[in-house]
């Protein structure tokens, strides 16, 4: 896989250099510390780092393969998965066969934790874990680089300057994918570039065109290379996100000014705040993979789109957010009309609507007024897709 050592994941072969960096690196043993004794952290970083660094060679150095190091870390993410939520459920595991590689298509909440509670399910479920892709962005951090890469992650390269620059970074990542398919190695991607804000999911066409680049030339129609693919649209929905209020605030500033400029550090910030969070009940839908793919990528991203919103698990939290838009003095929009029959996995009781209600009201209290509608529209949204979805009419161009 030389063509593709710029972007690809670490090898078996390189897994054991990576994990010796790592437990010498004192910028990990820092932030381990600060995951395993916040108070020695803060007060004997460099005896907690001693210990640290100990413990990680004692577990993990003798690895020298991927799969083997992730099933040794399964049960920490399985501990940090039960720490932040109430409950993890899936639902269309059954569509999926085993012994096939899969392109997982997915909706874009959070930058770690989407990708990780998918294989996190997959592996619980007997399935292979998946290659992630993940921005460019995030190798800024060199710690986060080096894990990523340990953790079956391919680099998808963003802000290019020139129109070539940017067909040959496509035209490189569409091999790798197609490649990974080809060798029985599944693939997780967002449905666009940067995490859906404001909760609407919706498929960027020039994605699904990325994909079709590497296969052109060898003769393959458009839909014959996405039925090879085994498409799986997936649906992650969270009933709360850690990070809400920054993604309003976000949102507000760019309404409020046209742009938005990250402060140092904050992507960093964000993945740390993702992962620890609290995140209530987590839902992930995996659709049955799409063998009669349409013959353009326009037509194949709002089939993506229509499987994904029709099958996300909405929470008493959307439904709220739902109700209080049409109420809220602050809110973007006024339905003419609050529909009760609303596609779900399970039905709402009374109490569960009432502490969604309170702890709405809680988030929406600690926030700023100018950000409020903001919040309530990445709750609410869902709802709307999910009913376009769901309903007979077909969705509008």
């Amino acid at each position: 896989m030389q063509e593709f050592d710029a972007i690809r994941p670490y090898s078996d072969e390189e897994t054991g250099p990576a994990i010796q960096r790592l437990v010498n690196d004192q910028e990990f043993l820092d932030m381990v510390g600060r995951f395993k004794s916040p108070t020695l952290a803060r007060w004997a970083p460099a005896v907690l780092r001693v210990f640290i660094r100990r413990w990680l060679a004692n577990h993990f150095g003798h690895y020298h393969r991927v799969d083997d190091l992730q099933a040794s870390l399964s049960s920490y993410v399985g501990e940090l998965v039960d720490g932040t939520t109430s409950r993890v459920t899936a639902s269309g595991l059954e569509n999926l066969d085993k012994n096939s590689a899969h392109l997982f298509i997915s909706n874009h909440r959070d930058i770690v934790f989407d990708p990780m509670v998918v294989n996190y399910l997959l592996f619980q479920n007997g399935f292979h874990t998946t290659r992630i892709a993940i921005g460019d962005n995030l190798l800024a951090n060199r710690v986060f680089a080096e894990m990523m890469r340990l953790n079956k992650s391919f680099v998808v390269r963003r802000n290019m300057t020139s129109p070539r620059e940017m067909r040959d970074a496509y035209l490189t990542l569409s091999g790798f994918i197609n490649h990974s398919i080809d060798t029985n190695n599944s693939i997780w991607i967002a449905q666009r570039e940067g995490r859906a804000k404001d909760g609407l999911d919706f498929t960027d066409p020039a994605i699904i065109k990325m994909f079709y680049m590497s296969r052109k030339k060898s003769g393959l129609s458009f839909a014959e290379a996405m039925n090879r693919l085994h498409v799986v649209p997936v649906s992650i929905a969270y009933e709360y996100d850690p990070c809400d209020e920054d993604k309003a605030r976000e949102l507000e500033a760019r309404a409020r000014t046209g742009n938005y400029t990250k402060a140092e550090g904050e992507d960093t910030d964000q993945i740390m705040k993702g992962l620890t969070g609290f995140k209530g009940h987590v839902h992930v839908h995996f659709g049955k993979p799409i063998q009669n793919a349409p013959d353009d990528a326009k037509a194949m991203s709002a089939l993506i789109d229509r499987e994904m919103h029709a099958n996300y698990h909405l929470h008493a939290s959307n439904l709220v957010a739902y109700h209080a838009r049409g109420v809220h003095p602050d809110a973007h929009a006024t339905p003419d009309t609050v529909s009760d029959t609303v596609v779900t996995a399970e039905a709402w009781s009374p109490a569960e609507m009432e502490a969604a209600e309170a702890e709405m009201d809680r988030r929406l209290d600690a926030c700023d007024p100018a950000i409020r509608p903001y919040l309530l529209d990445m709750y609410a949204n869902p709802v709307v897709t999910a009913l376009e979805a769901n309903s007979d009419e077909p969705n509008p161009e």
